[in-house]
């Protein structure tokens, strides 16, 4: 009998269950979807403000320091041959 009673109401709740994601999961897909477009509609817009026009020079970054190494130093690097 609490068998056949725990396989009734695990049906029902199964069932139930069944239902509600039949009913909301299509609108809960729909809002997912949704944003995701228009995010990539703003990341668009975005892009397309930040092409430079054709022949115009675009500066990211310029240096405060020339180098902290000075002109006198180089990258020479003292050896000694070994025969």
């Amino acid at each position: 009998m609490i068998l056949i009673r725990f396989l009734i109401i695990s049906i029902c709740i199964l069932y139930i269950i069944r239902s509600l994601v039949r009913w909301f999961l299509p609108s809960i897909l729909q809002s997912v979807i949704n944003k995701a477009t228009q995010q990539q509609g703003h990341q668009q817009n975005y892009r397309q403000q930040q092409q430079p026009r054709e022949g115009s020079i675009k500066i990211d970054h310029m240096p405060q320091n020339k180098s902290s190494v000075p002109d006198s130093e180089g990258d020479f690097v003292d050896y000694e041959e070994i025969k």
